[in-house]
């Protein structure tokens, strides 16, 4: 049923080898150290749309997906396979930040708190940990102007870059979580080096508590080894559990030259009833030794390193979340820019997501996320 899209993929490597070069141990005849084939998981709903560490909101029936990209661009949908029309920018130039990549901001997220949009994004520049995480914010979605707050937290260098753990972490690839009993939020961040990290932030969210001691904790790590592949944190909320989710491997930028089967992006879970952990996979290993439960990865010889991702939360008319991420095509191409949309509903099997095949997710139908979107304090257990 799904051998043909693999043949052409096999088919197009061998008519336009420019497209790209297998490494010297990647020969044509061992694709199967390359590409995974299983048909385990499901193929993914399109969602018609280039895009790199997408992440999406829902808001007055409406998908709205911020991307890494000039100024962090907004788009506006009905469906998550689109059609999706693009409505503006979070930024009208620059960041106010003098990092890398100021014109072009990656792995935004965009929270909705108290009537007011919270844009965190990163600025970095491939392979350094010279980064910084900003903040802009806006009361309305309709186009009206974001004012960028600048700073937010700041790594090897820049204002507060020498307070510990910003001394030995990257500030990118931030994402936001409420503790459901306190109310406390907290930012989660990171990639490589020392991997994922959470601190607290401020009532106001515009800066992290205590900014000259946060009380931050370590949520992955990998010990005994010096290439530590994970970053694009996300969590979520269901049934009594925090799932703390993370993009695993080789995300990008691949130039004909791929990591041995595996090495490539995929998509990881660990869970706690604490929103500070610590975290542990299916098997019971923790995150900070190492662990991480694969739940989406490469899969049919078409889908290949799936990852930046965001979980959209159950709503009252759907008991399903929805996994959406980004993922290369790989009849299509390999370059950075070729990134797709692609999304699956979750089940939970035992407590632990499973994603599945399924389609039509409009925002009609998905209705309001009734404070999960607003990450507001919820007094009550989303079921499955």
């Amino acid at each position: 049923m799904h051998h043909l899209p693999l043949l052409l993929s096999l088919l197009l490597a061998i008519a336009a080898p420019l497209a790209w070069a297998a490494p010297a141990s990647h020969q044509l005849g061992q694709l199967s150290q390359i590409y995974d084939t299983t048909d385990k998981l499901p193929l993914p709903n399109e969602g018609n749309l280039q895009v790199h560490d997408p992440n999406i909101i829902l808001h007055d029936e409406h998908y709205y997906l911020f991307k890494g990209g000039i100024n962090i661009p907004i788009f506006k949908s009905g469906n998550m396979s689109g059609p999706w029309e693009k409505i503006g920018t979070v930024l009208d130039g620059d960041s106010i930040i003098h990092k890398g990549n100021r014109s072009r901001p990656w792995a935004p997220t965009t929270i909705e708190r108290n009537g007011k949009f919270y844009c965190y994004y990163t600025l970095s520049s491939r392979g350094s940990r010279n980064s910084a995480i900003g903040i802009a914010t806006t009361t309305t979605l309709d186009g009206s102007a974001w004012t960028d707050h600048g700073v937010l937290i700041n790594t090897e260098k820049g204002p507060g870059s020498d307070v510990y753990p910003y001394t030995i972490t990257n500030a990118i690839d931030a994402s936001f979580i409420v503790d459901q009993v306190s109310g406390q939020a907290y930012l989660n961040y990171g990639s490589f080096w020392h991997d994922i990290w959470q601190v607290p932030l401020s009532d106001d969210l515009l800066s992290v508590k205590d900014a000259g001691k946060p009380d931050a904790v370590q949520l992955t790590f990998i010990p005994r080894k010096k290439h530590k592949p994970e970053e694009g944190s996300w969590m979520s909320y269901r049934d009594g559990w925090y799932y703390a989710w993370f993009s695993h491997g080789k995300c990008c930028n691949f130039d004909g030259v791929f990591p041995d089967r595996g090495d490539e992006y995929s998509i990881r879970v660990g869970r706690s009833k604490n929103v500070r952990g610590p975290f542990a996979d299916r098997d019971g290993k923790l995150l900070r030794e190492g662990g991480g439960e694969v739940v989406y990865g490469s899969n049919h010889g078409v889908v290949y390193a799936p990852g930046g991702l965001g979980v959209l939360p159950a709503s009252n008319e759907s008991t399903r979340d929805i996994l959406y991420y980004h993922y290369l095509n790989t009849t299509i191409g390999f370059k950075d820019g070729e990134a797709r949309l692609g999304w699956n509903y979750l089940d939970y099997e035992d407590g632990w997501p499973v994603p599945v095949e399924g389609q039509d997710a409009t925002a009609t139908s998905a209705g309001s996320i009734h404070g999960v979107t607003n990450w507001d304090y919820l007094p009550v257990v989303l079921g499955e």
